[in-house]
């Protein structure tokens, strides 16, 4: 099988312990992640060949963060060095009523100071057959969003599939760059288009029709959004298959989460899990897109399987501490084969 290629940032995430708040802490756990290498971590995990690109500092930080991508199997030796810094959130787990919260501190990180040039996209893309990408990465400066533009056109000359999880962050495009403008022109090439409800509007303004999803809270069917998935097709015509994820918050340690697949004909619908007692949900959609992205590889005739595997491989990630999702194969077949007992494997 040929590789996927994830492109974006990693960087070091620092969280208090347990559910404390960011003032009671004294000290904080140190883990890697960041979307595009949570995706690249799945397919790894699932046994599919990937490079994760990304521009990081030539330093301890940096090295560390290279190091936990090698471990988890995936590929970095096309990684570029440069800049003084590896970016930084800090997160504070809710619980219950209280939500989580991140602190954002990537200003100025290696990739944030990438420029045109640095990468060699052809050289990147040579034996793939997949590039991923996602809306966090042209947020971040606008020589991110410059780069992730010669590398969508480097990836759909070379006819690569392209897919994006559009990713809006309230937090992020603090650059003056033209969201919207920049958003559209990136996900033009893209064939796979993963987003919510909340994506589609703030980066294209694409609503639900007939439907205020504030007023819905868990109880939104998927029904609901068949219009966005329309409207996204209309707008992206080289778009092949558009995906929601829906998930409803009863709380911050109890949601439900199921997923839609429209392919511009029939609607393809999941079953509706019930996540409760979560562990951490940060990097669940990027749980799903690294699940979607081994479905559409390994079932390319069958949608519902596809969506299946990537709605059950998400609801497994709220279970793992940690950005990425370490669950294999056989856990996802177990869980979507109806076995969600928790059972010791002896």
């Amino acid at each position: 099988m040929k590789k996927v290629i994830t492109f974006g940032e990693i960087m070091l995430r620092l969280a208090p312990q347990g559910f404390l708040r960011f003032s009671q802490a004294n000290s904080f756990d140190a883990i890697y992640g960041g979307g595009e290498s949570n995706v690249a971590v799945s397919l790894a995990n699932y046994g599919i060949p990937v490079d994760f690109v990304t521009r990081l500092p030539k330093n301890d930080i940096g090295e560390c963060a290279m190091m936990e991508l090698r471990k988890r199997g995936v590929g970095v030796d096309k990684i570029v060095y440069g800049g003084d810094r590896l970016g930084i959130y800090f997160l504070e787990t809710g619980a219950v009523s209280r939500g989580s919260k991140v602190v954002y501190d990537r200003a100025h990180s290696a990739i944030a100071e990438i420029e045109s040039g640095m990468i060699n996209w052809e050289e990147v893309f040579d034996g793939a057959e997949w590039f991923h990408w996602t809306g966090i990465t042209p947020a971040i400066s606008q020589g991110a969003a410059d780069v992730c533009l010669e590398a969508v056109k480097a990836a759909s000359k070379l006819d690569l599939t392209i897919s994006t999880d559009l990713n809006y962050r309230a937090k992020l495009w603090n650059y003056n760059g033209d969201r919207e403008t920049i958003m559209t022109e990136l996900t033009s090439y893209c064939d796979v288009i993963l987003g919510n409800e909340e994506d589609a509007e703030m980066h294209f303004g694409i609503k639900p029709e007939g439907l205020d999803i504030t007023t819905q809270g868990h109880e939104v069917k998927a029904e609901a959004f068949l219009s966005v998935c329309q409207q996204m097709m209309i707008k992206f015509p080289r778009a092949k298959k558009v995906i929601t994820t829906l998930r409803g918050s009863i709380s911050a340690s109890h949601n439900t989460w199921a997923g839609v697949l429209y392919d511009g004909t029939k609607m393809y619908e999941t079953r509706q899990y019930q996540i409760t007692d979560i562990v951490d949900r940060v990097g669940g959609g990027d749980s799903f897109m690294g699940g979607l992205i081994y479905g559409l590889l390994t079932f390319p005739e069958d949608d519902q399987n596809a969506l299946d595997f990537a709605v059950a491989a998400s609801c497994l990630k709220h279970t793992i501490k940690g950005d990425a999702n370490l669950v294999t194969v056989e856990e996802v077949n177990k869980l979507m084969g109806g076995d969600a007992s928790g059972r010791v494997a002896r």
